[in-house]
């Protein structure tokens, strides 16, 4: 057992910065089927620091009230339908960037891009049988 990072949590997670910390979290649930793990708000009841799992994954989140602003950011993220998830990221709130198709590898992949400007590469292998 590692000590030195809580339990069940990968060596390597995305940090996002994002001024609607709230919103970027109902997202990740309703889009990627995200669970809040740990919360930490400031005195003033506004979220300081967020961690969110998909999967065997951990994205954190920074809050809204900092002085470091919102960035861009691209992940990839492997899911076991990359259809049904990239519609429900749509649904969620995400914009089309690229829609699922095979372009050259063994991954059929799609983009969206969130609300605050993340752009989340869905993709499911299919190898060529």
């Amino acid at each position: 057992m590692d000590d030195w990072k809580p339990a069940a949590y990968p060596s390597l997670s995305p940090y996002l910065i994002c001024q609607d910390a709230e919103g970027l979290i109902a997202f990740l649930e309703a889009a990627f089927g995200g669970s809040l793990q740990r919360r930490f708000d400031r005195p003033d009841g506004s979220l300081k620091h967020a961690e969110v799992r998909i999967d065997d994954s951990i994205v954190m989140i920074g809050g809204g009230a900092s002085d470091i602003p919102s960035a861009p950011a691209h992940l990839h993220l492997y899911v076991e339908d990359a259809v049904a998830t990239f519609d429900r990221a749509i649904a969620a709130g995400a914009s089309v960037v690229r829609e699922p198709e095979k372009a050259g590898d063994d991954d059929l992949r799609g983009g969206v891009e969130d609300p605050w400007g993340t752009t989340w590469w869905i993709a499911t292998q299919q190898p060529q049988s």
